[in-house]
């Protein structure tokens, strides 16, 4: 048995979720942020024989979409008592980073 782990945008999740739900996979969902822009994220579990991970994998691929999106960061302006201007960056946010573990033992109650 494996567990797949993937964090996927908010955006993507519903039909991340649906797309597995529709091919018989079991998930579940908890909601998570990222670290660098504390954005919404949600984390699926999912548990499958190892024959079905690149199955899973290839749907996640398939339903996650990565995105442009501009944030603002801070620029100092020389002195700490000068303040900080908001600088507009462009940054790639969406897709899925997956993880796949091995399962040592697995019990449905």
């Amino acid at each position: 048995m494996k567990i797949v782990f993937a964090v996927v945008h908010d955006e993507d999740s519903n039909k991340v979720t649906n797309a597995l739900n529709e091919n018989g996979f079991s998930v579940t969902r908890l909601c998570s942020s990222g670290g660098f822009l504390r954005s919404g994220n949600t984390t699926l579990f999912v548990i499958v024989e190892e024959a079905k991970v690149d199955a899973v994998i290839d749907l996640i691929k398939t339903k996650s979409k990565s995105r442009k999106q501009m944030i603002n960061t801070a620029i100092g302006q020389g002195s700490m008592s000068a303040g900080f201007m908001p600088y507009p960056v462009e940054v790639v946010v969406g897709g899925a980073t997956i993880f796949v573990l091995n399962v040592e033992r697995f019990e449905k109650v």
